[in-house]
């Protein structure tokens, strides 16, 4: 076996989970933090559309992503002007995807935590002058920060793991955007059957590490 082969797609697969997982804790934890506060008309709604791309199917995600990327929106077109190439069939491209697919997990688990936090805690800090920022900082980020850290190893295990959405926008270019999932893919199709085991061992050792992970910070 390669062992070149072997690592390339471990490599990406991980660097493009750490740059996306570390967007999806900036956008989750604002967005947790207002919807599990907010009181509006029409919160379920918008709930509802944060949480889609958790049961839309990586095939319809990554059409919309398509769409949204491609080089007749003004996604694509801009990204193009900046940088010369379109940003489809990119490792950005792929970071985007596991970005859309990760978030719900994320996003559910730290309004879980921060729902938890009490609010006579939170309305006693703004009694004696705390800021709103003070408030988040101080006392709900501490005291949801086991459901923080949960939502985060979940979205990283869900961005390594996605597929279908990363191989319609990324597509699956050995060395640039070729992931773990992809690669086990083509290596199925290609009868590489020793190269298929090694990467899947590898997908269900880190899929165990994560949850592990998680599952301790669930842990009352």
């Amino acid at each position: 076996m390669d062992w070149k082969t072997f690592l390339e797609p471990i490599a990406l697969s991980i660097k493009i989970s750490m740059v996306a997982s570390l967007i999806v804790l900036v956008i989750a934890v604002f967005f947790a933090w207002r919807m599990a506060h907010a009181r509006f008309v029409g919160k379920s709604i918008v709930d509802t559309i944060l949480l889609l791309p958790l049961v839309l199917p990586p095939t319809v995600i990554g059409f919309l992503l398509l769409v949204a990327l491609g080089r007749r929106s003004w996604i694509g077109r801009l990204y193009d002007w900046l940088v010369g190439s379109q940003i489809v069939f990119t490792w950005e491209a792929a970071i985007i995807a596991a970005v859309v697919v990760a978030f719900p997990l994320a996003y559910r688990s730290m309004r879980l935590g921060f729902e938890g936090v009490d609010r006579e805690l939170e309305d006693s800090a703004r009694a004696l002058g705390a800021t709103e920022w003070q408030v988040f900082r101080y006392i709900s980020v501490p005291l949801a920060a086991r459901s923080l850290w949960a939502g985060y190893i979940l979205g990283f295990a869900r961005g390594l793991g996605e597929f279908g959405a990363t191989l319609m926008v990324a597509g699956n270019i050995p060395g640039k955007t070729q992931t773990i999932p992809t690669a086990i893919y083509v290596a199925i199709d290609g009868g590489s059957m020793q190269l298929a085991w090694a990467w899947s061992g590898a997908m269900v050792f880190f899929s165990f590490l994560m949850l592990l992970l998680a599952n301790r910070f669930t842990k009352v």
